[in-house]
């Protein structure tokens, strides 16, 4: 990234918008969050002290799930030229020239891996939700469950991106996941610790993309993916 005067220059775009935008996340839930609280159980005596912890509870899941889509929602016309100046720096690569056919193909296409990768992380939440009825153990589980699903799910996400671009099945980002397991969860959690590092959070989109195409590029060239399907030009 730093060898790339366009890279650096999208990544400090891509900083300044993620820091606004994490910063205005906080203070839309924080509020939002102690409220629901309170309604939920009330003030006075013990009721205040729990009211605090269930509402420090809700801040966190609302701002945890916000922060992880709410930045690349706003960032996502960066990231396709981001993941392109890399894989020009990668060598053996052109961006092709503009095409109407071939851009609305692709946000169509690109949109569906967005559907897909939505009901993919709310499905695993979902199988590891009845966690939560086991006494005691039920919660850790979850949590730890819960964490090493979204680790999964930002592997997808960001390997996702760069093979949308070259037109890819949703089922193939998948597919080179499920077979690369413990590479998928190293990758995953490597970008779910940054999340939460404060300031460098700030550019965990452009990183994310960066490393995303790069490890794209990594398995096209042991052969773990097969050519791209044909586009229209």
């Amino acid at each position: 990234m730093v060898s790339s005067p366009k890279l650096i220059g999208l990544s400090l775009i891509s900083g300044l918008v993620t820091s606004g935008v994490l910063v205005g996340l906080a203070l839309l839930w924080w509020p939002r969050a102690f409220g629901w609280a309170e309604s939920l159980i009330g003030t006075g005596s013990w009721r205040t002290w729990v009211s605090s912890i269930v509402g420090f509870l809700f801040f966190a899941l609302t701002y945890f799930v916000s922060a992880l889509t709410v930045p690349n929602l706003v960032l996502a016309p960066l990231q396709d030229p981001i993941s392109e100046g890399v894989e020009e720096r990668c060598g053996d690569f052109v961006a092709p020239p503009f095409s109407l056919p071939r851009t609305v193909r692709g946000t169509l296409h690109s949109l569906g891996h967005t559907l897909l990768r939505l009901l993919t992380q709310l499905l695993g939440l979902a199988v590891l939700l009845p966690l939560n009825l086991i006494p005691g153990a039920g919660s850790v589980a979850w949590v730890i469950g819960g964490s090493l699903w979204s680790m999964f799910c930002l592997a997808i996400e960001h390997l996702s991106n760069p093979m949308a671009r070259h037109f890819y099945p949703f089922s193939q980002v998948i597919n080179a996941l499920k077979k690369r397991l413990t590479l998928s969860l190293g990758f995953g959690a490597a970008l779910y610790v940054m999340l939460w590092v404060p300031v460098l959070n700030f550019f965990l989109m452009p990183v994310a993309v960066v490393a995303g195409t790069l490890l794209f590029r990594a398995l096209r060239q042991v052969e773990a993916l097969g050519p791209p399907p044909p586009v229209p030009r």
